[in-house]
């Protein structure tokens, strides 16, 4: 790629279609939770079922989860989904919603078939024991996405 052509690109909003492929595409993104102090962030797992919904499996280790203690508290928080195959090639969908826990049957069969495309890290098939799953939905209230494409003319 030329500079010129690196000069003449810069980052532009995403439509709906893109960002909603994008998060069809994704299986990974990154969870804000809201606290007193600082956020908690942390990288999860996700489905997203093509229209408003994205679907969370929390892997419950131990007596206590912060981030099912945070979600249960706050109820809202936010998610970053990105792709970057290089520094002028990039896509970034920021969301924000409520976060709420899946207790009907009807919806599991939806969380499934929302999770599909997410990403599972091998580490947890051997950690300790779990004392549960629990699904969440992610209600998406807003979302913003931006991207940079260049040319290599």
């Amino acid at each position: 790629m030329s500079i010129d052509a690196i000069v003449e690109s810069s980052a532009a909003s995403m439509s709906e279609d893109e960002m909603q492929a994008l998060l069809t595409q994704e299986g990974v993104g990154t969870l804000a939770l809201p606290t007193d102090d600082l956020p908690y962030v942390i990288p999860m797992s996700f489905g997203y079922d093509g229209e408003s919904t994205l679907y969370f499996v929390f892997l419950l280790f131990g007596t206590d989860s912060r981030k099912e203690v945070l979600s249960d508290q706050s109820q809202r928080g936010r998610f970053l989904v990105y792709r970057a195959e290089s520094v002028h090639e990039w896509q970034s969908v920021s969301l924000t919603g409520r976060i709420t826990p899946v207790d009907d049957d009807g919806e599991w069969d939806a969380l499934r078939d929302a999770m599909e495309n997410a990403w599972h890290p091998s580490i947890f098939s051997a950690a300790a024991p779990m004392r549960g799953v629990q699904g969440y939905r992610f209600q998406i209230e807003e979302w913003t996405g931006i991207q940079q494409e260049t040319s290599s003319e």
